[in-house]
């Protein structure tokens, strides 16, 4: 029999709460995903503890008598770890994912200077696409996404359940390694045809790049050499001079001002994206409400890289 803990917790609170919504706000965690994980815990010992034809639900039989375990489990474990550490609600780690090239290039340099306006905050960071990210979140298994926001290509989110921070803009810009003379070895200027980088089918970067050449002649001068789903995947190749790519200004800043890496078209082939950190306001644990507030009262010059 495989138990998590945490299901065990879930049991107790839904056994007091008598409500799958109510629970999964103590929880901190969307209510699907309360309500999978309560299935997941009937599954494993084998009998069905809730009965969900009631409003507010009850327990069965099975359930009243497996409630008395599953108290005094969590009883027993709780006052082991209190034992063995200090909880400090205060001091908890946020568990935030974010967009590769946003985890690699965008977030230290952020949240450090968040951190100068709010003080020391810990956290867990967590690289991803932003698709999966976005599943994460609404699955209630982070905190805290970080993610690029386009209205025109991006996987929406109810704004209501899922409110965010713009906290950040950014260029798409489409670069290529000079040639001798410092020139674009490949342009969009140029008649013949250009080896092409690209996004991977599913990458939200890809999906803005498609859009921006959808109606352009440009599109078929391009011919896809290499696909990636990183930006940063995708500058390593550019830097080979393997050919063009579309790229985050903020992963390139560098190699642009020492010339190692030039534009192949100008700024009407910029992509502008905003950067956003997103939440869940059917999660209400403590460590995300003070910091939503917290930035609420920060200046948007402040929180804005």
């Amino acid at each position: 029999m495989n138990l998590e803990t945490k299901w065990l917790e879930d049991f107790v609170t839904l056994a007091s709460t008598r409500s799958f919504s109510a629970s999964a706000r103590q929880r901190h965690v969307t209510q699907p995903a309360f309500s999978r994980r309560i299935r997941a815990l009937e599954q494993a010992v084998g009998v069905t503890l809730v009965d969900r034809s009631t409003t507010p639900v009850d327990l069965t039989s099975e359930g009243q008598l497996f409630l008395v375990t599953a108290r005094n489990l969590v009883e027993q474990l709780n006052e082991s770890l209190g034992h063995l550490r200090g909880l400090s609600i205060a001091n908890e780690a946020l568990d935030i994912v974010a967009a590769h090239s946003l985890a690699l290039s965008f977030y230290p340099p952020w949240i450090s200077r968040l951190q100068k306006g709010l003080g020391e905050l810990p956290t867990r960071l967590a690289a991803m696409n932003v698709g999966e990210a976005i599943h994460v979140l609404r699955e209630g298994n982070c905190d805290l996404m970080l993610a690029y926001y386009d209205p025109f290509a991006t996987m929406q989110l109810d704004a209501e359940v899922f409110p965010s921070f713009s906290i950040g803009k950014v260029n798409m810009l489409p670069v290529t390694l000079p040639d001798s003379e410092g020139k674009p070895l490949f342009a969009f200027n140029q008649d013949e045809s250009l080896p092409y980088l690209s996004y991977t089918q599913g990458a939200f970067l890809g999906r803005s790049v498609r859009m921006l050449l959808k109606n352009d002649p440009l599109r078929m001068k391009l011919r896809t050499v290499y696909e990636t789903a990183m930006a940063e995947g995708l500058k390593g190749m550019v830097l080979q001079g393997i050919g063009v790519a579309w790229i985050p200004d903020f992963c390139i800043r560098e190699e642009l001002n020492s010339g190692r890496l030039v534009r192949a078209g100008d700024e009407k082939w910029d992509i502008p994206l905003e950067i956003r950190l997103y939440r869940c306001s059917l999660v209400h644990k403590p460590g995300v409400e003070k910091l939503w507030r917290q930035m609420m009262r920060l200046p948007r010059d402040f929180l804005e890289a």
